[in-house]
């Protein structure tokens, strides 16, 4: 989809603690130069995406309000006040000006203590507010209705034509929604089965149940899957829970009350209301666990490249061509050649890699070793240039070799275990793209 229409998502996931700093999860570490990471909170991301639930408010690191914090201030060392009135002195010796404005005090504080409990014990509607801990006491105002739990089925269902891959025709029934949150399975695939934190892509059809118009679709013209780490709350529940246990290549029924999808505040440049209960058809397109890995028949790099062994799930074993020049310029070879769409700039790709110094092969970095796939938007900025060049044009599916000059990764400066003006070498395996 193009940056004008809305679409579920644009935010990608973060780190469930919202403690890490993205730049240390990037190949190599923060990218070098005279540039600043502005790190947004994934809850910012997902409600500017438009795609969050509504009234979620952002919190920060360890799930508290920071502005609801009490501040307490306070000291063990007495101000010595001076003055002509006596308040340099300790008590008794407070000065006849001191005793003076003290019973005045006395006085008053005695005439406000009656007038609270004339107050309280006429039982006036006003004496809750002369009760101090009233607020504290106070149940909290939840912010969103609680989601519903799943079902399969209700009274009335939308009916739905169509094959998977292509856009869907949905029509909408002339009876109301009940209100149940509907994850019907029309047609099941026999991929790969989307579990908690899996990275899922999907394609999707979807309409107002209220009003029966349209809403933006990932089939539109211009329109890009939906890619996503599934049950990590970066969408609303009608994409985020409806995925989890279903496969890849099932074509999805789902009927969202507003508490699936935006809540009481509706989406008002979507014209859906507040009370608005929406259906999507889902096309499962594809579904990898954090490891994943590609598979396929591997052609061996030129001569003049590094080899390359595969370790399945363990970082690549790179083997440094004896007495090779560092290259000036930028060189890829495909060593599996993917089937999958051809990655665009500006979508967001799903990779592992293993990273290795040209010189002597010593590996510095691989997502292999965390046993979670990297994401980042391909000519987005941030990544080195090596990567946001040498990835866009591939095909999903691919494990590509890049030989990066200094140049295009880390320059004079180095990063890490990075040496300055370092020729490097990545093995990336592309899992997924698509709008995120």
């Amino acid at each position: 989809m193009t940056e004008k229409t809305p679409s579920p998502g644009g935010a990608g996931t973060a780190a469930n603690d919202g403690s890490a700093d993205p730049a240390a999860s990037r190949p190599g570490g923060p990218v070098g130069g005279d540039r600043e990471s502005i790190v947004v909170p994934p809850a910012i991301l997902a409600q500017q995406a438009g795609w969050a639930q509504p009234g979620e408010a952002p919190r920060a690191p360890g799930g508290t309000k920071t502005d609801d914090a009490p501040q307490i201030f306070a000291s063990n060392v007495r101000k010595s006040d001076t003055s002509e009135a006596g308040y340099d002195e300790n008590p008794p010796g407070v000065g006849k000006l001191g005793v003076i404005l003290g019973t005045v005090i006395a006085l008053l504080l005695v005439g406000s203590g009656v007038t609270l409990y004339m107050v309280n014990k006429d039982g006036s509607k006003d004496s809750a507010a002369a009760k101090p801990d009233a607020a504290k006491t106070a149940p909290p105002t939840p912010t969103a209705d609680p989601v519903p739990p799943i079902k399969d089925s209700a009274k009335v269902l939308p009916t739905v034509a169509g094959d998977f891959g292509k856009k869907a025709e949905i029509q909408v029934p002339g009876e109301a929604s009940d209100g149940s949150f509907v994850v019907k399975v029309l047609t099941e695939g026999s991929g790969a089965k989307v579990e908690k934190n899996s990275w899922a892509s999907v394609d999707y059809t979807a309409k107002d149940w209220n009003t029966g118009k349209d809403i933006p679709s990932s089939y539109d013209a211009n329109g890009k899957p939906q890619i996503f780490q599934a049950g990590t709350d970066s969408l609303i529940p009608a994409l985020d829970q409806a995925v989890i246990g279903k496969k890849a290549g099932s074509r999805l029924l789902v009927v969202a009350p507003p508490a699936a999808a935006f809540g009481a505040q509706g989406k008002a440049d979507m014209s859906i209301g507040p009370k608005d209960d929406l259906i999507f058809v889902i096309d499962i397109r594809n579904a990898n666990a954090p490891d994943s890995v590609v598979s396929g028949t591997v052609t061996p790099p030129p001569a003049d490249f590094p080899q390359v062994k595969d370790n399945g799930k363990k970082p690549a074993e790179i083997t440094p061509v004896a007495g090779a020049k560092d290259p000036t310029e930028l060189k890829s070879h495909v060593l599996i050649k993917g089937t999958g769409p051809v990655v665009a700039k500006g979508e967001k790709v799903v990779v592992q890699y293993t990273g290795a110094l040209f010189k002597d092969g010593k590996v510095f970095d691989s997502s292999l070793s965390k046993g979670q796939a990297f994401t980042f938007p391909v000519g987005g900025g941030q990544v080195i240039q090596g990567w946001d060049q040498g990835l866009e044009g591939q095909t999903v599916g691919s494990r590509v070799e890049l030989v990066i000059p200094a140049s295009l990764g880390y320059g004079d400066k180095g990063q890490g275990d990075i040496p300055p003006g370092a020729t490097l070498v990545f093995v990336v395996d592309i899992l997924d793209a698509g709008q995120g």
